[in-house]
């Protein structure tokens, strides 16, 4: 088989990009009908004559041998369902072959992605909007909004081209989110940001004392510590994930963990919070405690997408909406509670 010069850099192209998509395998992936038509679909449009890709599709780092790949991704699919009797769908390189939209691999699961870091946005406006700079939280919920925005725009991203690098930046992502919310749990939960001498102190004393003088007191030790220990946490997680081994059973189970222990603290808080305050909006974050944990049931229900467009985990992007905009409407009015005080509440109520 004679190979021009000019199809040299096709062929090397070709080589590069499976360093740009996943390396793990899957049944799609050993069909004998899949791997024909790429080979075959690579030799007719990549090699012989070579067919140019759309501008928006080059735009998204599409080349010509993945075009081909998720062309026989559908292509077998589709023969599949039209089988008589008809054969399961399969995952190709450890996903479901979605539809892809504008080549945007998994077009829902942005979306929600997208809504849910405007959720995240319009709280951040929200707070500073309502919530005085000299509350000694503010800061906190400022950087808890802006871990989500980060979160949040790699997951669009890695869900828009699954890369190497654009799968490690949504995972690393998640997971300093997540570990920022375990840290911050007891921070609000134990007044941590307070000097231990005032923590012991009765709640509304250290609540007054908290809003009229934190911002001259120095940072508590415990806060530093417990600051550390979160830190040291992630980067052991980040560095295991880096330069140990990359595992995905792993990672799933670290998040689990500490997202428990978070869910936990605040499912404790919420009890204590409706206990003494006797209103409905104090038990909201054991609400979004419990709405999470039913939404997490859908990452285990993991069916093929319907209509090749939506699956499980769109869906727990689309479930987790909801309960981030009731958060920042918890904790602004807590903060107000605080900073006004209990009766205060009650008269606006």
């Amino acid at each position: 088989m004679r190979i021009s010069i000019s199809t040299i850099p096709v062929i090397l192209l070709s080589c590069l990009s499976v360093l740009c998509v996943p390396i793990w395998a899957s049944r799609g992936d050993q069909l004998a009908e899949f791997k024909e038509c790429v080979r075959f679909c690579i030799e007719q449009n990549c090699i012989y004559d070579p067919t140019p890709l759309p501008l928006h599709l080059r735009l998204l780092l599409w080349t010509c041998p993945t075009e081909c790949d998720y062309s026989c991704q559908r292509t077998v699919t589709q023969l599949r369902l039209e089988s008589v009797p008809q054969k399961p769908i399969e995952q190709f390189h450890g996903k479901w072959p979605f539809r892809r939209v504008l080549g945007i691999q998994e077009p829902f699961s942005v979306i929600f992605s997208l809504a849910n870091l405007y959720a995240h946005v319009y709280g951040l406006e929200s707070l500073k909007r309502e919530v005085p700079r000299s509350y000694p939280l503010y800061g906190y919920y400022r950087l808890f909004g802006y871990m989500g925005l980060v979160c949040w725009f790699w997951s669009a991203v890695f869900h828009t081209r699954d890369f190497r690098f654009t799968e490690r930046m949504d995972y690393f992502a998640a997971g300093a989110n997540v570990m920022y919310g375990l840290f911050l749990a007891p921070v609000k939960v134990w007044k941590w940001y307070l000097p231990s001498s005032t923590s012991s102190a009765p709640s509304a004393f250290r609540e007054k004392a908290t809003i009229s003088g934190a911002t001259s007191t120095p940072t508590p030790l415990r806060l530093h510590l417990w600051a550390l220990v979160c830190f040291s946490l992630y980067a052991a997680h980040v560095y295991y994930l880096t330069c140990v081994r990359w595992s995905y059973t792993y990672n799933m189970a670290a998040n689990v963990v500490i997202g428990a222990l978070t869910n936990l603290i605040w499912s404790y808080f919420a009890i204590r919070h409706y206990s003494r305050l006797k209103q409905l909006w104090a038990a909201t974050p054991g609400l979004i405690v419990t709405w999470l944990v039913l939404a997490m049931s859908l990452e285990l229900l993991d069916f093929p997408p319907l209509w090749g467009a939506i699956d499980a985990h769109s869906l727990w992007h689309a479930a987790t909406v909801a309960p981030t905009v009731m958060w920042y409407g918890f904790l602004i009015r807590d903060a107000k509670r605080e900073v006004e005080g209990d009766e205060g509440v009650r008269r606006v109520d």
